[in-house]
């Protein structure tokens, strides 16, 4: 299956207030950045791609070079915080180049996303002396049969929970484990991963399902509010709420009130908008900004560094960029229209 392709990307209306900042038409500013490596991935997980995608030609994925060019630009214009993602950042060769590169730009936190089936001692430990801050890694379940079927993939559940183990031993931590939960897949694995973050003291994250999937089959009645998934997990470990760690934070904390170590966040993007405190923005790995997860159109920043513009008219284009930056994904809204790439090609 080939994945619809967006119509060619126009250069977004100007800013009326250029600054030395990322800020949208709504007030906020980008903090963040979520730079996608690759669209490539080993798992093909039900929520994100069906078997049969198709990915981008490899010469159309950004060199070391340009993703550490625009992650130089992102910072000079005020990001703080640099996340790796993909697809499955870890399937890249020259992944260790890439960390390098961007981690000598000096960004205050530098993280990935993975999905932990490539993760080795040995390539922990290298990550980290390259510069890599911290992992997350994607856990959907601790149940191999359920694991498999929602990644369909032969990774199992216990290579990942080892290679979380891997990640703390590193020292890329905090370390935190996400899972999506899909009503049907894997609503009762939601206590068993609790209890994994209390015995390995990490945050295990939940992610309400989202309309991100290319076979674009979300269903509404599949989705597991954060509500339900707070009340299961306080049935067998009562929960202390925390809040949010920042005001820009996508997650609802919560601590065990018995003490134990680890947490539990809750990222509840349908049920619980966040989108008026978001400070993201998105580069896929092809160099198309998104400034929103859920946006309907991309701006082409790559092609436009690889016909030789300057460092001073990318950091105007993403200042246009970032101010298209819609108010809210609008899930709920009539006539909502699903983004034509799922999240894999999207970068997460």
């Amino acid at each position: 299956m080939r994945l619809p392709l967006l119509q060619p990307a126009t250069t977004p209306p100007p800013s009326p207030s250029r600054g030395d900042a990322l800020v949208d038409s709504h007030g906020r500013v980008i903090r963040d950045v979520r730079l996608s490596i690759t669209d490539r991935c080993n798992f093909r997980c039900v929520y994100c791609m069906e078997p049969d995608v198709r990915f981008l030609p490899r010469e159309q994925l950004l060199s070391p070079d340009e993703l550490a060019r625009l992650a130089s630009i992102c910072l000079w214009l005020g990001v703080r915080r640099v996340r790796l993602t993909g697809g499955e950042p870890t399937v890249r060769p020259d992944l260790l180049e890439i960390i390098a590169a961007v981690a000598a730009l000096g960004p205050e936190d530098l993280a990935m996303t993975t999905n932990g089936s490539l993760a080795t001692p040995a390539l922990a430990r290298a990550w980290k002396a390259a510069g890599l801050t911290r992992l997350t890694f994607s856990l959907d379940s601790l149940d191999d049969a359920t694991f498999a079927s929602m990644t369909r993939s032969s990774c199992s559940s216990g290579t990942v929970v080892d290679a979380i183990r891997v990640a703390i031993d590193a020292g890329l931590g905090p370390v935190k484990a996400n899972a999506v939960v899909v009503r049907g897949r894997n609503e009762r694995e939601v206590v068993p991963l609790a209890r994994l973050a209390r015995d390995l003291g990490i945050e295990m994250r939940f992610i309400e399902y989202m309309p991100l999937d290319s076979g674009r089959a979300w269903d509404p009645a599949k989705l597991v509010p954060a509500s339900e998934i707070v009340d299961l997990i306080s049935r067998e470990f009562p929960l202390v709420p925390l809040g949010k760690d920042h005001e820009h934070s996508t997650a609802l904390e919560y601590a065990f009130a018995d003490g134990s170590p680890g947490r539990i966040g809750l990222i509840a993007p349908v049920t619980r908008p966040f989108c008026g405190a978001c400070s993201r923005l998105r580069i896929t790995a092809e160099g198309k900004v998104r400034p929103c997860l859920f946006s309907v159109e991309e701006w082409d920043i790559g092609a436009r560094m690889r016909a030789g513009a300057s460092d001073q008219s990318l950091r105007d284009f993403l200042l246009d960029c970032a101010w298209t930056k819609q108010q809210g994904h609008g899930i709920d809204a009539p006539g909502f229209r699903q983004p034509d790439r799922p999240m894999s090609a999207i970068g997460g």
